[in-house]
Order: structure tokens, then C-alpha cells, then sequence
């Protein structure tokens, strides 16, 4: 993994950038290793340190974040690395209670920088490691009650000696070996001391609750491009889903199936429908959104959002969702 150094390396005196770990961490939220590389990638190519990042345009951080998800982590991300430079001079502290006071670093974060950036003996509890222990241990309390537990048993694993190793190889056992179907206990180096292998119930924990149905919501947007080619555009507020985000004018997000009933289009124009529909799932709810698409002539005046050439606009700068209503006007005759 590219912001890693190896046993080797660390051995040998090479120290991991807490930037790089810092940022592996907020970027691995909620979010696969398979899908953070590239995204680190480019992160670290344009921003190579905090100070890099803390100095850059937000709707330059915001465009390179989009699809990943989550995006109250971009926002974060930006407040915390500005706050490492203005506060503390460019560099993390290596300290688990003053990493917690920086914007968006909360528990798991600062663990894991303090154990894998300053090697301090801090538990990391992310869902493997909570796998691990479950199974390890026999706990059968179920998820998110057990975290306490889990947590316990974490703690007393955590060694004061390499603890940064540790930390990553624990993770690592439960993403590669631990795995949530099909457990590969045979070649497993806790196969011995695991309760759960011994009496069968490995691949039976760790136990959750039952999800809850999530809600469906809807609401439209209004893809308008004008003679010239330019679209119009808006950024989202800052505060709620998508904040900050480039996006197009639209609804409310409502738990009804005719948003369009008292939202007006962002300006006069033959707004056609379009007969697909966009589907998107968040945490905590289904979207569907209507799409409607129009003409905009060259005097046009939208009263909200406003139009970016084509030259200076890349989809790709666009949040999922709504990269998902743009490749549906291109599929749409």
C-alpha cells in the first residue's frame, strides 16, 4: 500500500510520514483499499505534504475527492490540515489526545496515527480488527453493542513494542485471512488460541443487529446547457449531504414521489423529463431523482448557480450522484 513502510524499513530507521498516514486513514473510511490507491495517488502527486494541501482551493480538494463519498471528509480534511499548519507549524503532533482536538479526527483516527505514524501503543478498532477479536474471543454480543467489549479485548493485544506493526498486521489479518464469508483459519496465526475456530462459530460472528429498512427519498435536478456550451452549475452548502459538492439546481430530497410539485427550474427554459431515473444509495437512504434537461439560450439569467464553460468543466469533478443524472443525458436521445 503505497502510504506504508514496511518492518523493514522502520527497522532500519525510516519513519512513516504521519501526513500520508493521515490522510490513508480519512480516505479508508467507509471506503476499500482497492478503491483509496488510486485516489491517494493523485492526492499525494498534487499535494505531497499537509502544507501543500492546506494551501489548496477547496473546489480543487472537493473535484479530486469526488466519488469517493463521504464527503463531509473532504471538508474535514481541508480544516484539519489547515489547522496543522496555522496551529502547529506543519507538523501532526505525536500525541494521541492532541490529535483528537484537530478537526475531524476522532477516536479510531488518532489511534491510528499515533500507533502507525509515532509507533505509541494506541488500540486501532476498525470493522477487521472488531472481526478479529469477535472471533478470537468468542464474542457473540452483537454489533454496534459489542464495540466496548471488543475494544477490551483489543487493548490487551496491543503491545508496547512495535505497536504500529502491530496495528497494521492485525488489520491486515482481518482483511486477508479473517475475512468476513469463508475465513481462511487453516493458515491463520491466531488458529490455535481462536475460541470461535474451536467451537465452530467462526464464520457465524461478529453478530449485528438488524438493519433497519432505509427510507427512499426523492427530489429532480435540472441539467441546463446553454447555446455555447456551457452548463449551469452550483455549488452545494457547505453544511449537509454532498456540502460544498459541485452539483446541478434542483429539490429538496423529500420522502415523497412528486418533488417536482412546488420546485421551480433555476431559470425559463422547455425543461424536458427524461425517462430514467437516477438511483443512488447513502448511509441512511435511497435517492431517486427525476431529471429534467433543457436548451439555454445565450442572454439566459438562472437565479441560482451559475455557468461554467465547457472547457473548465470535467464530470469527473462531479459528486456520484450526480455524475450519474450527467451520464444519463448522454445516454438519453
Amino acid at each position: 500500500m503505497p502510504w506504508r513502510i514496511a518492518p523493514s524499513e522502520r527497522k532500519a530507521g525510516v519513519l512513516p510520514d504521519p501526513y500520508r498516514v493521515w490522510l490513508s486513514e480519512v480516505m479508508l473510511q467507509q471506503t476499500t483499499v482497492a478503491t483509496v490507491k488510486e485516489y491517494f495517488l493523485r492526492f499525494t502527486a498534487r499535494w505531497p505534504t499537509v502544507a501543500d494541501l492546506a494551501a489548496a482551493e477547496d473546489a480543487d480538494v472537493m473535484g479530486e475527492w469526488a466519488g469517493l463519498g463521504y464527503y463531509a471528509r473532504a471538508r474535514n480534511l481541508l480544516k484539519c490540515a489547515r489547522a496543522v499548519v496555522s496551529d502547529r507549524g506543519g507538523q501532526f503532533p505525536a500525541d494521541y489526545d492532541a490529535l483528537l482536538k484537530l478537526p475531524g479526527i476522532g477516536p479510531y483516527t488518532a489511534a491510528a496515527v499515533s500507533s502507525i505514524a509515532f509507533d505509541l501503543p494506541h488500540t486501532v478498532l476498525d470493522g477487521n480488527v472488531e472481526r478479529v477479536m469477535a472471533r478470537l474471543h468468542n464474542i457473540h454480543t452483537p454489533l454496534p453493542d459489542a464495540k466496548p467489549e471488543l475494544m477490551q479485548e483489543a487493548e490487551a493485544l496491543t503491545p508496547e513494542v512495535r505497536p504500529g506493526d502491530y496495528a497494521q498486521a492485525v488489520m491486515d489479518l482481518g482483511a486477508t485471512i479473517c475475512t468476513p464469508r469463508s475465513p481462511a483459519c487453516g493458515i491463520c496465526p491466531w488458529r490455535d488460541p481462536c475460541v470461535s475456530r474451536q467451537q465452530g462459530t467462526a464464520s457465524d460472528l461478529p453478530r449485528k443487529l438488524p438493519k433497519k429498512a432505509k427510507p427512499v427519498r426523492h427530489g429532480v435536478v435540472f441539467l441546463g446547457q446553454r447555446e455555447d456550451g456551457a452548463w449551469l452549475l452550483e455549488t452545494r452548502p457547505e453544511k449537509g449531504l454532498l456540502g460544498g459538492m459541485l452539483g446541478w439546481p434542483g429539490s429538496e430530497w423529500r420522502d415523497i414521489s412528486d418533488p417536482l410539485q412546488d420546485t421551480a427550474p433555476p431559470c425559463e427554459a422547455e425543461w424536458r423529463m427524461l425517462d430514467a431515473q437516477v438511483r443512488h444509495t447513502f448511509t441512511h437512504f435511497h435517492l431517486v431523482l427525476q431529471v429534467r434537461t433543457a436548451w439555454l439560450p445565450a442572454d439566459a439569467t438562472p437565479d441560482r448557480g451559475s455557468f461554467r464553460e465547457p472547457e473548465t468543466f470535467r464530470p469527473s469533478d462531479l459528486p456520484t450522484v450526480m455524475r450519474k443524472a450527467f451520464d444519463l443525458t448522454r445516454q438519453t436521445p
